[in-house]
């Protein structure tokens, strides 16, 4: 069985377009509210934790909506174009907001916009496992993050250069430039994808490869609905449970410094203007290079031990960032670095989740996923802010470490939801498609 290529790159054009805006709202958002409103770290990292207030409820309840919806274009596709078309709208009055001076208006459109981005981020996600077999959900999850790394980069070049290192910045041409990015990538995605054939001849490849491997979906049992986890194995339960506070850990450590950094960057190193957006640059460089790779070793040694890889050098990452005192060339190497953990995290969890789904369930799923990496989301930006604003700038990196290294021994007894091979000449050539 072999992975279409051509067509994972497709659908991962939702999750270009969902992360080219949040890589402009983690680094421009905080710098709004800082340099435009006075707004407090503290107070800035509650704006910033609202997103993930708003997902807590809006991933699981958009993710089981698109479950249950059936159209002529899919389950997911309504979602995904009329959230975007939302977005895009309201996003545009951020900057205008700014260059005007009124904090009402930038708050409520905000608000607007986070409602419009949560309302298909499941859908989205979900439309991956949708149309890609159970074995090859990690290889086809590193394109998908690829392809979300490839909206941060557009993002992040758009602020290095067009955000000017004095004066006070005009942001409307970088959201603007962002939300057509959004359009294109969406408009070209409706185009490319039928959803619903692709779907029907996914559940077929699933039943044929349980029916040879005489599974009859034993592994689908460890869902996390109410009505299901009654029924589960202990062992399974625990190992679920393990894996979504792992999740929410190296969570609350990773998004502490994206959320942070460009404050931090500007006030702990020094850097000007849009000059921090080069290390994130870097970052997402080297983890777009790391996520075919990564994805690849997980169908060999396995999901779980990739993980663990990542998390460790992660850990390590943010270990040496704390020693940093001001900007030196090196530190690129440090986020690179960064990314290459961060790709081998990233890239196996999820399919570990949906793994133990059923193929009706998987928006469902998502929903949970996305639960407990926003719930940590929620918490480590007024956190870390708090902390940032009453004990200092210093305490990013040790504080982003503890949280990951917490999860390298959670993650260490999780014992379900990893990848298993496929098995050698079987029936299953018959569905397979050239790259």
């Amino acid at each position: 069985m072999k992975l279409n290529t051509r067509r994972t790159i497709l659908v991962g054009l939702a999750f270009l377009s969902i992360s080219a805006f949040w890589q402009l709202y983690d680094s421009l958002i905080p710098l709004i509210l800082k340099n435009t409103f006075q707004v407090s770290d503290t107070i800035s990292g509650g704006i910033m934790a609202i997103d993930n207030v708003l997902a807590v409820f809006m991933l699981p309840l958009f993710g089981s909506l698109s479950d249950r919806v059936h159209t002529r274009i899919g389950r997911r596709m309504p979602f995904i174009l009329c959230g975007t078309a939302a977005a895009v709208i309201a996003m545009l009055f951020l900057p205008f907001a700014d260059n005007i001076g009124s904090l009402a208006l930038f708050v409520s459109a905000l608000f607007v916009t986070l409602i419009a981005m949560g309302s298909y981020r499941s859908p989205a996600v979900s439309l991956m496992p949708d149309v890609t077999p159970k074995p090859l959900r990690s290889k086809a999850n590193a394109i998908i993050n690829l392809m979300g790394a490839v909206g941060g980069v557009i993002s992040l070049i758009l602020i290095s250069v067009l955000v000017p290192k004095t004066g006070k910045p005009d942001y409307f041409p970088i959201f603007l430039i962002v939300a057509a990015v959004m359009v294109i990538s969406v408009l070209l995605l409706l185009w490319k994808i039928r959803e619903n054939p692709l779907r029907t001849e996914r559940e077929a490849i699933d039943a044929t490869l349980d029916e040879e491997e005489g599974l009859k979906h034993e592994d689908s049992a460890a869902a996390p609905s109410a009505e299901q986890a009654t029924s589960l194995d202990p062992a399974v339960k625990r190992s679920l449970i393990l894996i979504l506070i792992s999740v929410a850990c190296w969570f609350m450590g990773y998004n502490a410094v994206t959320t942070a950094f460009s404050r931090y960057a500007q006030i702990y190193w020094g850097i000007q203007g849009g000059g921090f957006a080069n290390c994130l640059l870097v970052a997402t460089a080297a983890a777009i290079l790391s996520y075919i790779p990564v994805g690849s070793i997980a169908s060999r040694v396995g999901r779980k031990k990739t993980i663990l890889g990542g998390v460790v050098l992660l850990a390590s990452m943010f270990v040496i960032g704390a020693t940093v005192k001001e900007y030196h060339v090196w530190i690129n190497g440090l986020f690179a670095l960064v990314g290459v953990a961060w790709a081998a995290i990233n890239v196996n969890s999820y399919p570990m989740v949906v793994e133990m789904s059923k193929g009706s369930d998987i928006g469902k799923f998502t929903g949970f996923y996305y639960t407990f990496s926003m719930a940590a989301q929620i918490v480590t930006p007024i956190l870390s802010g708090f902390l940032l604003e009453h004990v200092g700038y210093f305490i990013l990196f040790p504080y982003a470490a503890c949280f990951v290294g917490i999860a390298f021994f959670t993650m260490l007894f999780v014992r379900h939801g990893d990848s298993r091979p496929l098995p050698k000449k079987s029936k299953l050539e018959a569905f397979d498609v050239d790259d």
